[in-house]
């Protein structure tokens, strides 16, 4: 089914150094960027982390250092990344939990405030799993009858941009409308992207972990104005910094 837009959907896969959000890097995404009107671009960029891929992640989507050695920096390439991104929304699989908070955390290294805040964030997986709970691989063979070879970022886009469009001609609960496959596919209402502080039924951010999980985090920071210091200077996304930030700068306001 195609899909109903009403403004252009990049639907990506990154590969990574790692899983570490706060530690590891991109070396390579792939992106095909869907508009309104049907028309399609896709592109794959390899990316040079500046540290050492380790053998385990090589292992598994086959990205060497010598194959990114001569290949872009994240941050060399990351206004043009900016410029294509702005004013889409991000499908994915997956990606609201990894894809989405990683690229999120290289913006902010590379001094680029990329503004998510407006986008929809379609998470294939996670209609997959309320649907069908499964993998990737096991969703296209589930959903489109054909097989594939993962990790690579290309292979692992186009199979979740088949997925999603048989998704559509599959349930008859699901609508073919952006706003709600984002709601749909979305576990929680988060507030920064790692899902560290949350939105609660009141829509009052919450912090998400912690001794302080389920509590408002204005009144956390009343409180127990130290916790900000803490969170600042440990081992959280730039992305959870900055959200937190702004909250805090909101309620000084008032």
């Amino acid at each position: 089914m195609k899909l109903n837009l009403k403004k252009p959907l990049v639907i990506f896969d990154l590969e990574t150094t790692g899983l570490n959000i706060t530690h590891d890097h991109i070396v390579e995404i792939g992106y095909i960027k869907v508009e309104p009107n049907g028309n399609e671009e896709s592109k794959t960029m390899r990316i040079n982390p500046g540290v050492h891929i380790p053998e385990e992640s090589t292992a598994v989507h086959h990205i060497s250092d010598e194959d990114v050695k001569d290949c872009p920096t994240f941050k060399q390439v990351a206004q043009t990344l900016a410029q294509t991104f702005e004013g889409c929304d991000f499908a994915g699989f997956n990606s609201n939990h990894f894809d989405i908070p990683m690229l999120a955390e290289e913006f902010l290294r590379a001094d680029i405030e990329f503004d998510f805040s407006k986008a929809k964030f379609v998470d294939v997986q996670n209609i997959f799993h309320k649907e069908e709970p499964r993998n990737l691989v096991a969703a296209y063979k589930f959903y489109c009858n054909k097989d594939y070879d993962p990790h690579a970022a290309m292979a692992d886009t186009q199979a979740t941009y088949e997925v999603l469009q048989a998704q559509l001609d599959k349930y008859d609960n699901l609508q073919n409308d952006i706003d709600f496959l984002a709601e749909y596919s979305s576990n929680n209402h988060n507030v920064d992207l790692a899902g560290r502080i949350i939105y609660n039924e009141d829509k009052v951010p919450v912090f998400n972990f912690g001794k302080y999980r389920g509590k408002p985090v204005i009144d956390v920071l009343r409180t127990d104005p130290g916790y900000y210091g803490w969170i600042m200077s440990s081992d959280f996304a730039l992305n959870t910094k900055q959200m937190l930030t702004r909250i805090k700068l909101e309620a000084n306001k008032r």
